[in-house]
């Protein structure tokens, strides 16, 4: 058996070559060629799984050590008989520990000690924005939550239309899935309309996809003041970022907000476990101490000091064209406990 593993993806080398021929390669270089004769691909997100790369392979297995699937063309796949397998929920304390301390921060610098002062609007209330929810209301912020599947799905949901958060929300904070399609499609969900609709919001996060917001929106917002600043870890063609809005951020950041320690082992664990259960082979999982569903009883204070994103925003500005070299080359941090 021949698996070919993306070579940024940490804590996995090792583990399946008792099982398996095993070949890391950088994504560039994650061809067609390079998967003919592979029987499963461990990758990330700047791999794009389809009929181009697969073709002709005689993978029946893709894992992605991510969250995300808009990568994987998963109808393909179906029609292939090719297993997909993802790692949902791997980086979501980290991803909240990253949206928390942002919000900390801006705290800081404009001089507001009391959390009950902001309201946060959190778009879409899944792995992600559970924590952020269930963090920001510890600490003592109001919270809105908008997530219309939810909200159709669950009867104990209470959640409110995206209007209610341009209308209420002091922060605005994105968690969705990326889809272009249906009734929940998400590209683009902040976008001209919705920015004209913002009240008062004081910072917009996007750590979810580049695409659902709109870079000509953010920025003709910012020009206006209808938004006041933005943090921005997922970029529009990224890793060609638009400098513009790289320059107005006040947290500019190289697709690094799940990247914790311990969510890139819970990673790399789940695509194990696909593995194993897909082969039906045994190969060593790793164990991850912090608990998924991330820490409890949180302070501002400690989520601030686990991790603080202004180094990372001198990082990427000081040298915008190292993006993905600094992405790649993460010195990954700890989630808060």
């Amino acid at each position: 058996m021949k698996i070919v593993v993306e070579n940024h993806i940490p804590y996995i080398k090792g583990l399946l070559e008792p099982f398996a021929s095993v070949e890391y390669l950088p994504y560039q270089e994650i061809t067609a060629a390079a998967v003919a004769d592979a029987d499963a691909l461990i990758v990330r997100t700047r791999t794009r799984c389809d009929a181009a790369l697969l073709d002709g392979s005689r993978c029946s297995m893709v894992g992605s050590a991510t969250i995300g699937t808009d990568h994987i063309d998963l109808d393909y796949c179906r029609r292939r008989g090719i297993a997909a397998y993802n790692a949902p929920g791997c980086n979501a304390p980290a991803v909240a520990q990253y949206v928390v301390s942002t919000i900390g921060r801006l705290m800081q610098r404009d001089g507001i000690e009391d959390p009950s002062e902001l309201t946060i609007g959190i778009v879409g209330v899944g792995n992600v924005g559970s924590i952020i929810a269930r963090w920001a209301r510890e600490i003592g912020f109001k919270v809105l939550l908008n997530d219309p599947p939810r909200q159709r799905a669950e009867k104990d949901f209470h959640g409110v239309g995206l209007d209610d958060i341009a209308h209420e929300a002091d922060i605005i904070t994105f968690h969705t899935p990326f889809t272009r399609t249906g009734c929940d499609a998400t590209w683009h969900l902040c976008d001209s309309v919705f920015v004209e609709k913002l009240q008062h919001c004081r910072l917009l996060i996007n750590c979810a996809r580049g695409g659902i917001t709109d870079t000509a929106a953010l920025l003709d917002g910012l020009q206006s003041g209808t938004i006041g600043d933005v943090a921005i870890d997922c970029w529009e063609n990224e890793p060609a970022i638009d400098r513009r809005l790289l320059e107005r951020a006040f947290v500019a950041t190289p697709h690094i907000a799940g990247y914790s320690a311990e969510g890139k082992m819970r990673a790399t664990a789940m695509i194990i476990e696909a593995l194993n259960a897909h082969f039906g082979i045994n190969a060593s999982v790793p164990a991850v101490s912090a608990p998924a569903k991330g820490a409890v009883d949180v302070t501002l204070d400690r989520v601030m000091g686990s991790y603080d994103p202004l180094a990372d925003t001198a990082r990427l500005k000081a040298a915008p064209c190292d993006f993905e070299q600094q992405r790649n080359e993460y010195n990954l941090r700890h989630e808060v406990v």
